[in-house]
């Protein structure tokens, strides 16, 4: 049996959503009148106040990214808002808790998500900040957590680090002690990531990556690279990493997936490792369980707060996600629903 209704009502029986109805085409993003979904055993559906556009959304709509959806399809992954309802066996939880979710569909104005991924979000955050934190941080502290084994006083580099991913990940080094180099393609971005904690940055826009790093650092000194980007950088940071570094992979917002000569990975002994956040907590239920706690615990303590550059209602997603996709943005970019 499944429990239906919210401390202000029963859910309406048709919802907003913005739908995407062909690949490749922006344009073809409509918001349409769609049924509200009933949660399953497990699940609870959430009202969502606010959604955050994240990069992949727009390797999706382009037909870009690594997994297909069925068309028409709602973009998001990330939102935050209030349980309207519950499904049999959830427990935790009640009608009208304020939560944030990993969850697909989420620009839409109900969401369906396992009760597992969802988070109570503390009443100082709120639901703008609750829904930029979720992907982008959870994803950047599995790769300085699990993937990387950062340490105190370890040089990490972050690429793209004007990104929602890439800002994530020069907080959390901070936070864990890390000396952070933050290196973008704009001032504005490297004054963010100086904000965050970064002691070092590079504009590899008009500086030279590994001429840059060498007048900081010192030639090979960097323990490790996180790399949301792609492309040629990827080569070229790997390149600068010390005898036993370690080099995570996170996505190509680049657009260009990178070939690595894998005799710098003999040479220097350096380890590579992939991390898709969709799929490592399935993977690794351990370390993912771990992070997500301790991750967790910094969030709801205040030491992490998103920077949030621009907001949209609903009506503007496919704005917003030009936006992201053209990297107008520094942060996070939020749609606003309820």
């Amino acid at each position: 049996m499944t429990v239906r209704g919210t401390t202000s009502g029963t859910p309406a029986a048709t919802m907003r959503a913005a739908r995407i109805h062909e690949i490749g085409v922006p344009d073809e993003i409509r918001l349409d009148s769609v049924a509200v979904p009933g949660p399953g055993p497990g699940q609870i559906l959430v009202a969502v106040h606010a959604a955050a556009v994240n990069f992949p959304d727009t390797l999706m709509i382009a037909g870009s990214y690594q997994l297909q959806t069925p068309l028409p399809f709602i973009p998001g992954n990330e939102a935050a808002g209030t349980v309207a309802a519950l499904g049999d066996g959830v427990t935790g939880l009640r009608l009208g808790d304020r939560v944030a979710i990993l969850a697909p569909n989420a620009f839409a104005e109900y969401c369906l998500a396992p009760a597992s991924a969802a988070v109570l979000i503390p009443e100082t955050v709120s639901f703008a900040e609750a829904a930029a934190t979720w992907v982008c941080h959870l994803t950047a502290f599995h790769a300085l957590r699990s993937a990387a084994a950062v340490r105190p006083g370890e040089n990490v580099l972050v690429l793209g680090a004007g990104g929602g991913v890439g800002l994530a990940a020069v907080e959390l080094a901070t936070a864990l002690g890390a000396n952070v180099v933050a290196a973008a393609s704009s001032a504005d971005k490297l004054a963010a990531a100086r904000g965050k904690g970064a002691a070092h940055t590079v504009n590899y826009a008009d500086d030279g990556l590994r001429e840059s790093l060498r007048s900081s650092l010192g030639a090979g000194q960097l323990d490790v690279v996180i790399d949301p980007v792609g492309g040629p950088l990827a080569e070229l940071a790997l390149r600068e990493l010390r005898w036993g570094g370690r080099f995570v992979t996170l996505g190509y917002a680049s657009g260009e997936i990178p070939s690595i000569p894998l005799n710098l990975v003999l040479l220097k002994g350096v380890t590579v490792k992939g991390l898709e956040i969709r799929t490592f907590a399935s993977h690794d239920p351990a370390s993912a369980a771990r992070d997500r706690e301790e991750f967790t615990a910094m969030w709801t303590s205040g030491r992490i707060r998103p920077v949030i550059s621009a907001e949209f209602p609903l009506e503007q997603t496919r704005e917003a996600l030009e936006a992201v996709a053209h990297r107008r943005t520094v942060g996070k970019t939020i749609i606003r629903i309820a």
